[in-house]
């Protein structure tokens, strides 16, 4: 157990598995079985021995307990984190008393677990409280700052002159170019050290050809494109958050210089998308005390996982610092005050009209947001048409689930988990629908994750 003294689910130890393949061998060891010598400390220290491949087990330790967050060790030749070995013996502690006894770790583990508190406490120590130092020659950094902004400005008009040519050819002409023309932009942005421009591009590259209405959404990114770069070039008119989000979305790098602020933090989703390059992890977390929303951001190389895990169901006593511009969601992770462990709280819910009027609110601050995070309260999965939608019980309005909700097994845990009745359900609303990522019954009953 943890030093709450509640384990946790096999939904939230599966969380943690870098991809479905771990998900599948780790569920597969999740038997008494394969395990000896398994026990625990009581405080979320796992230990145990696997059978393996070769003559020898696999020493396998798993430490939940410290509050810098899940961490595992084991013999197995595997470079996925956690490996199926660790999500096995979690698995193990989380569903059977008997197969986990409490009890002393054994040398080999307690040397780990030793060595792994040391280092944590050597970090934190080493943390100098305040802001972060600067550059250690100032004038040097403000001249490569002022050289990047002369980039992206001449990135900024030449993406405008390409827009430009694009609707003055007509819209059907992208249809003829094919991708290489949005990747040759994308190319040039990349150049002028305009990375969100560059992405923003290559998301209209998709666009032509797409099916039914193609041309309409392919004019409305043009339109938000050309307001990023106008936003771009009269930045120092803005409203210095509107300013800041404007530098934000070009690309520029940001630090978290807010005020950090302690709370208890209820993970509400994970999840992780991933492109050629790059794994980008989403943790929604709400403040239960400062009743605010926040979004973590972890990135992993091409294929692997993120190591910052944090499974839906868990609550995170922890100091978060948000970063700069209007609406801005993001945070930074700070100092943990212990480790996450289970809790049944919920965040509150609210209407699906006004979820709309949030959206809309939020896209004063920020044009090119695309989704807002939202609770809905009382509200049940039905069927519109072809498409499915989360329809008010208590209201006449509802919102359709987005394209991609739609095709996700999430969608029917969902329906699962209503049942017909009204759900409290986590997600993200923006133009094209809603979300869902994470949902509660209408009684007792813990979180379950739909992403």
């Amino acid at each position: 157990m943890t030093q709450q003294g509640v384990r946790w689910t096999a939904e939230q130890v599966l969380a943690l598995a870098p991809d479905s393949a771990s998900r599948r061998a780790g569920s597969e060891l999740g038997a008494a079985g394969a395990w000896s010598g398994a026990g625990s400390s009581g405080e979320g220290t796992v230990w145990g021995l696997c059978k393996g491949s070769g003559s020898d087990p696999y020493r396998t330790v798993v430490d939940i307990a410290d509050a810098s967050g899940p961490a595992c060790t084991c013999e197995c030749p595997s470079r996925r984190f956690p490996c199926e070995h660790a999500l096995g013996l979690l698995l193990l502690w989380a569903g059977e008393d008997a197969a986990v006894p409490q009890g002393r770790a054994p040398e080999w583990a307690e040397e780990w677990i030793a060595g792994r508190r040391a280092r944590t406490a050597r970090q934190r120590a080493a943390q100098t409280p305040g802001s972060p130092p600067g550059p250690a020659d100032p004038e040097a950094a403000r001249r490569r700052a002022e050289r990047r902004a002369e980039r992206i400005t001449a990135g900024a008009a030449e993406l405008e002159q390409r827009l430009a040519d694009l609707l003055r050819g007509g819209l059907a002409s992208a249809e003829r170019s094919g991708y290489g023309l949005w990747e040759e932009t994308a190319a040039r942005m990349v150049d002028a050290q305009a990375q969100g421009l560059a992405a923003r591009v290559r998301e209209l590259g998709a666009l032509p050809g797409s099916g039914p209405g193609w041309p309409v959404r392919l004019l409305e990114e043009c339109a938000l494109l050309h307001l990023l770069g106008r936003g771009w070039q009269r930045r120092e008119r803005l409203p210095e958050g509107l300013a800041a989000t404007v530098r934000s979305r070009v690309g520029l790098p940001a630090s978290a210089g807010g005020p950090p602020v302690r709370d208890r933090w209820l993970v509400l989703a994970q999840y992780d998308t991933a492109d050629s390059r790059l794994t980008t992890r989403r943790t929604w977390l709400y403040g239960t005390e400062s009743e605010r929303t926040a979004l973590l951001l972890s990135y992993g190389a091409a294929g692997r996982a993120p190591e910052l895990a944090l499974p839906v169901g868990l609550a995170l006593d922890a100091e978060l610092s948000a970063y700069p511009g209007a609406g801005q969601p993001r945070a930074s992770l700070g100092a943990r005050f212990g480790p996450a462990a289970p809790t049944t709280v919920r965040p509150p819910g609210t209407t699906t009209a006004r979820a709309l009027a949030r959206y809309g609110d939020a896209l004063r601050d920020d044009p090119w947001l695309e989704a807002v995070p939202v609770t809905l309260d009382r509200v049940i999965p039905t069927q519109d048409g072809d498409g499915w939608q989360l329809a008010d019980a208590d209201e006449d309005t509802a919102l359709p689930l987005t394209p991609a909700a739609r095709s996700r097994p999430g969608l029917w845990r969902l329906i699962a988990v209503s049942g017909g009745a009204p759900v409290r359900v986590f997600g993200e609303c923006g133009h094209q629908g809603f979300t869902p990522l994470a949902a509660w019954p209408q009684g007792p009953g813990e979180a379950v994750p739909l992403c």
